[in-house]
């Protein structure tokens, strides 16, 4: 063989080797996670009540905001130990809905206050950080739109704050909307696996990890020591984390405590949060990564810290390698004899793509017990997985070459498991569903299906049943992302029309 070939193998090698390092990372989560499944934090004194300010930061949810009020008012706390605070940035009908709902609860003695403001500068961590001037209590639960606290959730999670060296208590999420399609079932299984095993590993190693942006409570010094709430990064739960560890708060995770949430149901609505939270690990990763490690933390701390927040770099290497080395790669090793194939691409493919799979389902095993009724959903979830590389792999870049976006929401639609239709109760305004996810983007994805597909084609007929597995899911997670979102952005704009 001569240079160029040389060049190209080697180069598909040590981005395929990347894939590996870091399916190899979650195989030792996985391990890890068995040995800390039972360690359950447990508060020292079941009788702490301080004073708890509950803030809902919100903007233009119209389908979720009524139910989220009615849910914090409910919580089972002294009412007199008790201040909710809704932080209202919207500038659809939903303030209208929200002043309606908080009115009505004021007349009866609850203490809540609807707060607006005159603009929207720093998006969700502005609206926390002005809050936090009117809020009167020493702890501060954070609510997103779309989650829904049991009435006991401040019972069982304060009390973790009797001790002093606690600034965080994070629990985990649960979902109202599981199985309303495919892509809510798929969604279910991430998550899951993010808060069954990476958070338990995290927290029960002494490795940093974050505050998930809500279903959570901090204690307010925590915050102000650590700088309080920034916008410079658009995942200001994440920043503020590493800041505030790093001053040495110390966090509890309480993975058999839930908070109920919402999925997004419509791939448009999933590629935005996927997006944010994958330029904002990006961005807090340069602002923070070089300090952790010229911090007194552990080695284990650092080297968990640069995989956590260099994550999303597989989505880059993943997407850069399928397109242009892939099927150099394969037409190169023709030359050089089956073997040579087999041998190099199967463990290649055990390490990078099945190791995540296993990560998925042992998710399912800690929490759940069980994990055939999950099996079948394995496959689409595998592809969705790659079909996110576009998506994921522009937010990366946009965040190392500083490129702002600003911190575009979620849309909500009040979906839950007794709404199991695909569209929105109601045709949400262009404010409403404004995204992240691009045209052109959303068609590069399905000619990139139709051109794995074809690659698929060409490698059966030449027996090279080796890469057929990578093959058939960029094929399928392309075309399956693609189609899904010019078909919701279709959908959309036929309901704006009614």
């Amino acid at each position: 063989m001569g240079v160029l070939p040389i060049f190209v193998l080697t180069i598909h090698y040590l981005l395929v080797g990347v894939l590996c390092v870091y399916g190899g990372h979650r195989m030792y989560h996985t391990f890890l996670a068995r040995r800390f499944q039972a360690r359950e934090p447990l508060p020292t004194d079941n009788g702490f009540e301080p004073l708890v300010t509950v803030q809902i930061p919100v903007f233009n949810e119209r389908f979720v905001v009524e139910r989220l009020i009615d849910a914090v008012v409910a919580l089972d706390y002294p009412k007199h130990k008790l201040q909710i605070q809704v932080l209202d940035d919207s500038t659809d009908d939903s303030v209208d809905i929200a002043a309606r709902r908080v009115a009505y609860h004021k007349n009866l003695g609850v203490n809540i206050e609807h707060i607006r403001r005159t603009d929207r500068k720093g998006y969700k961590a502005g609206a926390l950080g002005e809050a936090m001037d009117q809020a009167s209590g020493e702890f501060i639960a954070i609510f997103d739109a779309d989650f829904m606290p049991d009435k006991d959730f401040l019972k069982n999670a304060v009390h973790h704050f009797n001790d002093p060296k606690i600034g965080m208590v994070q629990t985990r999420w649960h979902y109202l909307n599981t199985d309303h399609n495919v892509l809510t079932r798929v969604q279910s299984i991430m998550l899951d696996a993010h808060f069954g095993v990476e958070q338990v590993v995290r927290s029960r190693t002494g490795a940093f990890f974050n505050f998930n942006g809500t279903a959570g409570i901090w204690r307010r010094e925590a915050i102000i020591e650590a700088g309080g709430w920034c916008a410079d990064t658009i995942t200001e739960d994440l920043d503020l984390s590493y800041r505030a560890q790093l001053k040495g708060w110390k966090f509890v995770y309480l993975r058999d405590q839930g908070c109920m949430s919402e999925l997004p149901i419509d791939m448009c609505a999933f590629k935005t949060q996927q997006h944010r939270w994958a330029k904002g690990a990006i961005e807090v990763m340069k602002k923070m990564l070089v300090t952790v490690w010229k911090s007194p933390a552990s080695l284990h701390a650092k080297v968990e810290a640069t995989f956590h927040l260099t994550g999303n770099f597989s989505y880059m290497v993943m997407f850069f390698d399928s397109l242009f080395l892939l099927l150099p790669s394969v037409h190169i090793r023709e030359q050089a004899g089956w073997s040579m194939l087999l041998w190099l691409d199967i463990p290649i493919f055990l390490l990078a793509s099945l190791s995540h799979a296993y990560f998925f389902l042992y998710s399912q095993k800690l929490l759940y017990g069980n994990v055939w009724k999950k099996i079948t959903i394995l496959p689409a979830l595998l592809a969705t997985s790659i079909g996110l590389g576009i998506n994921n792999g522009r937010a990366v870049i946009e965040a190392l070459v500083g490129h702002v976006t600003g911190f575009v929401r979620t849309p909500k639609t009040g979906s839950d498991t007794t709404n199991t239709s695909n569209s929105p109760v109601k045709a949400p305004t262009t404010n409403t569903y404004r995204t992240f996810s691009v045209v052109w983007a959303d068609y590069l994805e399905v000619a990139l299906g139709v051109f794995y597909f074809s690659y698929l084609i060409w490698a059966i007929s030449k027996q090279y049943y080796v890469v057929v597995p990578f093959l058939a899911l960029f094929s399928a997670g392309f075309f399956y992302t693609g189609y899904q979102s010019i078909k919701t952005r279709a959908h959309q704009k036929q309901l704006a029309r009614v």
